[in-house]
């Protein structure tokens, strides 16, 4: 009596089987030959361990027997269908393909099917594949592609589309079935197509995870309707056994866009509006000085007279800042140099300094202060400048006055100073009798600010405005 194996060898021959097995067991898949009647001829190792069967359970059973049973009748027919035009190709192209288990357990595969001439007739090897693993990661896959909140478009190296999510079918108002294998370019404004082409081509060249486009580049999307809208998108490549694939998650930011409008529009309309109020302070600001210039032609008390003219100039100073608070184009900071540089020059024509007498030496750093800082900023330049102007050239004596703004570190030094006669000893500048020491005092103070008195070589004026000065 022959065994089970013997049997069925014969559709093979002994020398062909013994080749045929060693192939077999060398694949790293399971493989079932099948006779022209359905009936499986020989399996492999890798067969058995994947259906649970015995290799004796198997042999001379029908193929279906590996099938589950509602797919019986229709895997005939296809068997049948095989067998009238053999050739290689998979099996069940298109079409989720699965297998069962001993025990009743069902599991997805993957078949590919190729004829085998032998001397006893036409044989078919069925390579099979558990996809378990891999349909599990697909679907989580694609899981996390539905649950994302932008709209998800996975294409190949040609530009086709292979997958979607949901949110690109909202986004896009197309039907998932309308974009699958269709190029990326449909979603591409038509004046924009050759060139993403381009773009598309020298992404592949230098694959990474990237955004699309320019920094300052707007990106715009193609909807069915033929309407178009702004986007953001991120490239990410993604390695598969099928080749590299582009993932492009897509944003709509129309939105955000007409947000940004609205809000750049109500910016304007306040620019303009605080430009106005600067405007108008620095006019009503040159109003009082110009009453207090009436006011002193009607003074004859010479201390009452420079009390006046103080005054006045510390107006001028503030009225000054909203001056070029009006010109400047950002509103929050005034160019600091240009500031102080007026100022100073101000104050010489209105004590008619001869500037061949006395030199000006201006050396400011456009450096960042707050509103506030800067006001203050002035206001002690206007004291300690007009100081020096009054006091520290006696009877025609020539001289310098500097003033100098710096960074050091991560404060701001402002310097005033001159090579005159020099500070009076007796003097504390710290606890002053006259109202403009005592305003240079004051103004450090409220910006956080430091004061040194260097008397050597004349009067040298140091203030130092901490980092909270500068916001």
């Amino acid at each position: 009596m022959r065994t089970g194996d013997e049997k069925y060898n014969d559709g093979l021959g002994i020398s062909s089987q013994t080749a045929l097995q060693g192939f077999l067991e060398a694949a790293p898949d399971a493989i079932v030959v099948v006779d022209t009647s359905g009936r499986i001829v020989t399996v492999n190792q890798l067969t058995e361990r994947m259906f649970g069967y015995a290799r004796q359970e198997l042999l001379g059973k029908t193929v279906e027997f590996l099938v589950p049973e509602r797919y019986h009748g229709r895997h005939v027919l296809h068997r049948s269908n095989y067998f009238r035009e053999p050739r290689t190709r998979p099996m069940g192209e298109g079409r989720e393909l699965a297998g069962r288990r001993k025990d009743g357990s069902e599991f997805s595969v993957e078949i590919s099917l190729s004829p085998l001439e032998t001397d006893k007739g036409t044989l078919v090897i069925s390579i099979i594949r558990d996809t378990t693993q891999r349909r599990q990661a697909e679907a989580k896959f694609r899981g996390l592609l539905e649950s994302a909140p932008d709209g998800i478009i996975v294409v190949d190296r040609s530009g086709r589309i292979v997958i979607v999510n949901s949110q690109t079918e909202r986004i896009f108002g197309y039907s998932r079935d309308e974009l699958i294998n269709k190029s990326i370019e449909l979603l591409v404004p038509k004046r924009f197509m050759s060139a993403h082409v381009a773009h598309r081509n020298g992404y592949l060249n230098n694959p990474k995870t990237r955004p699309m486009g320019g920094a300052s580049s707007t990106l715009t999307g193609r909807k069915r309707d033929g309407t178009e809208f702004p986007v953001e998108i991120s490239l990410s490549p993604m390695h598969t056994d099928e080749g590299m694939l582009v993932t492009a998650a897509i944003r709509d930011i129309s939105e955000r866009k007409l947000v940004e409008t609205r809000l750049r529009s109500s910016l304007q309309e306040k620019e303009i509006l605080l430009k106005e109020i600067h405007h108008r302070v620095k006019n009503n600001l040159q109003i009082v000085s110009s009453m207090l210039n009436l006011q002193i032609d009607q003074i004859s008390d010479p201390k009452a007279l420079g009390l006046f003219k103080e005054s006045q100039t510390r107006v001028r100073s503030i009225a000054l800042f909203h001056e070029k608070l009006y010109q400047s184009k950002d509103l929050a900071r005034v160019d600091i140099a240009e500031y102080l540089k007026g100022l100073a020059t101000g104050l010489f024509a209105t004590y008619g300094v001869n500037p061949d007498n006395i030199l000006l030496d201006i050396q400011t750093e456009d450096v960042p202060l707050g509103v506030d800082a800067a006001i203050s900023c002035g206001l002690i330049v206007n004291e300690l400048v007009s100081n020096a102007l009054k006091h520290a050239f006696p009877n025609g004596r020539r001289g310098e006055v500097r003033v100098a703004l710096r960074r050091e570190g991560e404060d701001v030094i402002l310097e005033v100073a001159d090579n005159g006669i020099g500070f009076p000893a007796e003097v504390d500048f710290r606890n002053p009798s006259t109202l403009g020491l005592k305003l240079v005092c004051i103004l450090s103070e409220q910006v956080r600010g430091s004061i040194e008195l260097d008397r050597r070589e004349g009067t040298r004026f140091l203030v130092r405005f901490g980092h909270g000065a500068q916001s």
